[in-house]
């Protein structure tokens, strides 16, 4: 069977200027994710090759779900994300970040992989404003409150605390 992301683009170097479209839905088994983070859901990549003097621009879109849980509640989570894909190949790299242009083919798996994993946050929220878990009792504050008494003064900044009223007070 044929890889779909490795595209041949002779037709492509031969005249600067000249396009192609690829457009996909793989499976999360293809792109060889070594991530449990990722959902085994079809992921959707659709792709514009733009054939430049110094190389193919890659231009479009990767589309995948990833699940996780919320860093402050703990709630699981999970997303279907799109993302932003702009890359460059070339031949002989020029640009530390382009990628190879092999025997006229392009690899495009590597750098959707790759595009996708950078994607996921690294400490995902279910929502912006979650108020997550009582350090306390561990009761979600987004769906109840509690009544624990949360003292935010660290007992060991005391005597600087003493000092700020000192200084605050200006009767003194």
């Amino acid at each position: 069977m044929a890889k779909p992301l490795i595209i041949n683009v002779v037709e492509l170097l031969r005249w600067p200027g000249t396009t192609k479209e690829v457009a996909v839905s793989l499976d999360v088994v293809d792109l060889e994710f070594d991530d449990s983070r990722i959902v085994n859901e079809p992921v959707d990549v659709a792709l514009h090759l733009e054939s430049m003097s110094n190389g193919i621009s890659v231009q479009g879109t990767a589309c995948a779900t990833w699940s996780g849980l919320c860093r402050r509640c703990v709630a699981e989570l999970s997303v279907r994300m799109t993302v932003d894909i702009s890359e460059l190949y070339q031949k002989e790299l020029e640009d530390p970040d382009a990628y190879v242009i092999d025997n006229d083919q392009l690899n495009l798996l590597p750098m959707v992989r790759e595009n996708i994993l950078l994607a996921i946050p690294l400490g995902p929220l279910c929502r912006p404003d979650c108020p997550g878990l009582c350090p306390h009792c561990g009761i979600d504050l987004a769906e109840s409150s509690c009544k624990c008494e949360i003292s935010t003064a660290d007992p060991r900044w005391g005597a600087l605390e003493a000092l700020r009223g000192v200084l605050d007070d200006p009767a003194e």
